[in-house]
């Protein structure tokens, strides 16, 4: 009975890679100083904008070369066909320190608050 239920358990678990996207980054320069929930745009913030998701809400963001970073949503955009999350300057140079390409492959998955509280 144990190992039907661990056959079963196990096929529910996804064996999918997460979906990747395309993320940008935009800087004060670019935009706007202020964000759409009101916050000043700081380029060296570890920020983002995306379509939909609550203000404050954290993201881990991770490239096809493996980096990863974690970033707080607090803009919305990008409004370019094609794009699905702009990071800020700081966010982008952390996943591409040479930001010579501008675009990202990456997958974006929600973190919760309480996993990286012990990071602050």
């Amino acid at each position: 009975m144990l190992s039907l239920l661990t056959i079963v358990f196990f096929s529910q678990q996804s064996t999918l890679a997460p979906e990747l996207v395309v993320a940008s980054y935009y800087t004060v320069a670019s935009s706007s100083t202020l964000t759409a929930s009101g916050e000043t745009m700081v380029d060296q913030a570890y920020t983002c904008a995306m379509r939909d998701g609550v203000f404050g809400e954290y993201y881990r963001v991770t490239a096809e070369n493996g980096r990863s970073v974690i970033v707080r949503l607090n803009d919305r955009g990008p409004y370019i066909e094609g794009r699905d999350i702009d990071l800020s300057a700081a966010a982008m140079r952390a996943l591409d320190p040479s930001m010579e390409k501008g675009l990202l492959n990456v997958a974006i998955e929600p973190v919760d608050e309480s996993e990286i509280a012990p990071l602050f």
